[in-house]
């Protein structure tokens, strides 16, 4: 064997060793960070608690969900991102992502301190009751100008470890908290739908004021170009509002045209319109639809997915 091969066997001998290194450093910092955590659930109720709550400080999903009982984890793994940040956010009453700063206090209980930019949170533990393979940790979270509140976490040993169980006395129910979440969510897109539509209707009665006619569709209503406001371009509302949709629902437009022979411009003055909501998913964008006329009359109901109409009932006194 040459020089040169000799040479390029040892180079190559070298560069799967260096590989071989790597991926066992690796493999130790990342078993190392599960033995930390699984350190952290098994010590004590204090050290699961306070590892919990430094995960929802930082809003890391993966680990904060170490610290669920196994029904709840289950739950959990099937939330999307957002909503298990929504659950995070209310362990440390924060919105934004932030550090944590771990400190005991002058009685000797762990301080947890979520800190987030402009704004920062603490936890002051208190005495720790057991009661066989339940325990039970008061809390103190001072608030600016507020009364400080108190709370009670409930953990339980499962498998060995300690999980949360409870937050008051409220049992921790992910599956529960995820309908309750869902129901939220479908009324929150039924009430943006029903101002969609009343900001359309004001919309068109400005669009009519300015220009002496409605407009045959909701598109000459959207965003007009800098100093360029026109019939076809008015900038009365964003450009989704304009194309008919918004945060779920299909809104439809209709003229009603006058009565009689009249006069073109009186004609124009005195025609009505009719907007309707509809969800795009039924179940999953809304359940009920919606149907607003010209006079400001709102109405809806269930209509499983169809249209509303002047017939379904009235919503509110006006």
């Amino acid at each position: 064997m040459s020089a040169r091969a000799v040479k390029c066997l040892a180079v190559r001998t070298a560069a799967r060793n260096m590989l071989f290194i790597l991926v066992f450093v690796l493999a130790g910092l990342l078993s190392a960070n599960a033995a930390q955590t699984q350190q952290a659930m098994a010590a004590s109720p204090e050290t699961s608690l306070s590892s919990a709550l430094s995960a929802a400080c930082r809003q890391d999903h993966e680990v904060f969900g170490n610290f669920l009982t196994s029904d709840n984890t289950a739950a959990y793994r099937k939330l999307s991102v957002p909503q298990r940040t929504a659950l995070m956010k209310r362990f440390v009453l924060l919105e934004d992502p932030g550090r944590t700063l771990l400190s005991t206090s002058a009685t000797g209980h762990p301080v947890v301190r979520c800190e987030a930019p402009g704004i920062s949170t603490e936890m002051r533990f208190g005495e720790t009751r057991l009661r066989e393979n339940l325990a039970f940790i008061p809390m103190e979270i001072p608030l600016p100008g507020e009364p400080s509140r108190s709370i009670t976490f409930g953990l339980v040993r499962e498998g060995g470890n300690w999980k949360l169980l409870s937050v008051g006395l409220i049992l921790l129910d992910i599956s529960s908290m995820e309908k309750q979440w869902e129901q939220a969510d479908l009324e929150s897109r039924e009430d943006d739908a029903i101002a969609a539509l009343r900001k359309l209707a004001t919309a068109l009665d400005t669009y009519r004021r300015t220009y002496g006619k409605l407009p045959d569709t909701l598109d000459p209503l959207g965003p007009a170009p800098k100093g360029e406001i026109s019939p076809e371009a008015a900038d009365l509302v964003d450009a989704e509002l304009s194309t008919g949709k918004k945060n779920g629902y299909t809104i439809r437009y209709t003229i009603v045209p006058a009565g009689g022979n009249l006069p073109d411009e009186e004609a124009n003055q005195t025609a009505k319109f009719e907007l309707a909501a509809t969800p795009v998913a039924y179940g999953k964008d809304g359940r009920r639809s919606f149907y607003l006329d010209s006079a400001g009359v709102l109405r809806g109901a269930d209509k499983q997915g169809a249209v509303a109409t002047s017939t379904d009932p009235r919503i509110g006194s006006s």
